[in-house]
């Protein structure tokens, strides 16, 4: 199996059957950046600071699309909490915002709270046991798919659903969203260094368990 190069950070051809597979999970469509969309989240800011109501239905217009993006990468498209957790990184930013001390950087500060509020959401479900390496995640639904990848979909959460969560966060950053390593390491409140680290693990742990799904065997590869 070729590994993360913890030496580079490139991605090995396995990490080619986490994305395909999980391609048929749509996600919300992301407006792209510019000068004006920064100065724009400065004033955003300001109005949340000051405690305007309006501001929030602000927010959720602009950046609500990428933060149902992350969250979905991480906790899977079809998530039976998802809106609670939406609500929950809404709640997050409104309570914390004077803790934001580059109003410029909206949208980055917005996804670690999306991230640090997913890993609170997934380490509740474990220690109440609430998900099982067979039921953990909901089967995905996506009209368009075939059975054969809606059930690998189903797999590779399930999966997810039993790995450590700093290494399913950074995994899922990296590989499914394709942040590049000092990115991930970022929007984790890690340094680069552990994130090489966790990948390598996250990896390794992935793929054994991986081999245990019959719906994900056309995509492994073998030496």
């Amino acid at each position: 199996m070729r590994e993360f190069s913890e030496q580079n950070g490139s991605i090995s051809g396995h990490y080619l059957l986490v994305s395909h597979v999980l391609r048929i999970v749509p996600l919300p469509v992301e407006p792209s950046g510019d000068e004006t969309s920064l100065a724009d989240d400065a004033r955003l800011v300001a109005r949340l600071r000051a405690k305007e109501r309006s501001a929030v239905t602000t927010l959720v217009e602009r950046h609500g699309a990428h933060v149902r993006r992350v969250l979905m990468r991480i906790l899977g498209g079809h998530d039976s909490e998802m809106a609670d957790v939406f609500q929950d990184v809404l709640l997050n930013a409104w309570a914390s915002i004077d803790g934001l001390t580059e109003p410029r950087a909206l949208k980055s500060w917005l996804t670690q709270i999306a991230i640090f509020t997913a890993r609170k959401a997934i380490r509740r479900r474990h220690r109440r046991r609430w998900l099982t390496f067979f039921d953990s995640v909901p089967e995905p639904e996506v009209s368009w798919a075939g059975a054969d990848l809606q059930e690998a979909a189903s797999g590779v959460y399930k999966i997810f659903d039993r790995m450590p969560v700093d290494e399913r966060i950074p995994f899922a950053l990296r590989i499914l969203e394709g942040l590049g390593l000092e990115a991930t390491a970022a929007a984790c409140g890690m340094s680069v260094a552990t994130v090489r680290r966790r990948l390598v693990r996250a990896e390794r742990r992935f793929f054994k368990l991986a081999r245990q799904f019959e719906a994900l065997a056309p995509w492994l590869e073998t030496k």
